[in-house]
């Protein structure tokens, strides 16, 4: 069985970080892209950053790009997201997601239960 189970988010002041992690298990993590995507209220998904396989190529959507850092560990079985200089427009719910291949194209197979993050003075 995949699980994706993400953890990391609470509330923080503009301008502070977050990590977000999520622990995957049930597949070998190693193989997969992986990606993070969020939804803010009343909006629909949103894609935040995907990460090859092995680490090598990370790509982000530019609402974020030069503030969160997209990362994994394979040995931990372990996807990361470093999340800096946080607004308030980042208030979300944060979801893992498990791509079906290895692939950038690969569709979006499986998600996690998410983790809120709110920004708020």
């Amino acid at each position: 069985e995949v699980r994706l189970v993400e953890s990391g988010g609470g509330l923080v002041q503009p301008g502070g970080s977050l990590r977000l992690s999520c622990a995957a298990s049930g597949f070998i993590f190693e193989d997969y892209v992986m990606t993070w995507v969020r939804q803010a209220p009343e909006k629909g998904p949103e894609w935040v950053s995907s990460i090859s396989w092995d680490g090598a190529e990370t790509f982000y959507s530019e609402s974020i790009k030069g503030r969160f850092t997209i990362g994994r560990d394979n040995d931990k079985n372990t996807l990361y997201l470093q999340m800096a200089s946080l607004k308030p427009e980042d208030l979300a719910v944060y979801y893992c997601v498990k791509q079906s291949g290895s692939s950038w194209s690969d569709e979006y197979e499986y998600w996690g239960q998410g983790t809120q993050v709110t920004v708020s003075s």
